[in-house]
């Protein structure tokens, strides 16, 4: 197993507001407050608004980077943390960029960045997490199609 040089998550946001996805001011916040809570160190932050909608922003950090990429119009944002050190928290920091953007679904991956292991380790591992607001939906709409069968 390789030295694993750092930790690179991407992370999938779908069911999140369009304002909060368009609003750059919001995005800006968001991404600081995740880079302090996640113990990153913010060397410089640059965004591009696109129009009609949508935008990409990028803090670069003394331990590499964090990216977001939002399509408002779909409702989804596609972020990257990659840190390198041990004293980071990339996952703290998509915590906090969840509480933010509140999406409805969320899938994360994995990538253990230079880790030259076997090949199973090259493989990224996938986590997906759905909001309890779905859950409800579709337990409603399985009460009301057994309500409707009772009948």
């Amino acid at each position: 197993m390789g030295k694993i040089i750092g930790k690179h998550l991407t992370v999938d946001m779908y069911g999140c507001s369009f304002d909060s996805l368009n609003n750059i001011e919001f995005i800006k916040t968001a991404m600081l407050t995740a880079v302090q809570d996640a113990n990153m160190t913010l060397l410089d932050f640059c965004f591009y608004q696109f129009e009609p909608h949508g935008l990409t922003a990028l803090a670069l950090l003394a331990e590499s980077h964090m990216s977001i990429h939002t399509y408002p119009e779909l409702g989804y944002a596609a972020l990257d943390v990659f840190t390198c050190g041990d004293h980071t928290r990339p996952d703290k920091a998509v915590a906090t960029l969840k509480a933010f953007l509140k999406p409805e679904k969320t899938k994360i991956t994995n990538i253990r960045r230079g880790d030259f292991g076997s090949e199973n380790d090259m493989k990224p591992k996938v986590k997906v997490s759905m909001t309890p607001l779905r859950r409800v939906r579709s337990t409603g709409a399985k009460v009301l199609h057994f309500l409707s069968r009772a009948k």
